[in-house]
């Protein structure tokens, strides 16, 4: 599967991203995603799109077990399995797809594997959180 599933991204989300992306090198996959993204307000976001600080829950279809990971920002990637960076090439896959969305997501030391988002566990947006 080549094509890649549209997506929404908050104009809080966007701008962030993009002051990033100035002070970072070497970052196509998050700039091709921002650049094909529909960008909505904060509180127009669908409680059902991933978005900075949203928590997801996806399973792969070779039958793995199902993961959840937090999406943020490089200054929290603190090394912890349950979190991944917007920069890592995972993280810039999941911005902006919604719930029950399949990708080709990149294996770690070559490769892919589809998965499919089942879940947003926690979205700010839709608990309110706009000012984070």
């Amino acid at each position: 599967m080549n094509s890649r599933p549209e997506i929404k991204v908050s104009s809080q989300d966007y701008e962030r991203l993009e002051r990033l992306l100035e002070r970072t090198e070497g970052c196509a996959a998050l700039r091709s995603e921002l650049e094909r993204a529909d960008i909505l307000e904060p509180h127009e976001m669908p409680p059902t799109v991933v978005t900075m600080n949203s928590t997801v829950r996806f399973s792969m279809e070779d039958g793995g077990e199902d993961l959840c990971l937090t999406l943020v920002y490089p200054r929290d990637a603190d090394g912890s399995p349950d979190r991944v960076s917007i920069l890592a090439p995972v993280g810039s896959a999941l911005l902006g797809l919604s719930v029950g969305d399949t990708i080709d997501w990149p294996r770690p030391g070559g490769g892919q594997m589809r998965v499919t988002l089942q879940d947003i566990v926690y979205q700010p947006e839709r608990a309110g959180d706009f000012h984070r």
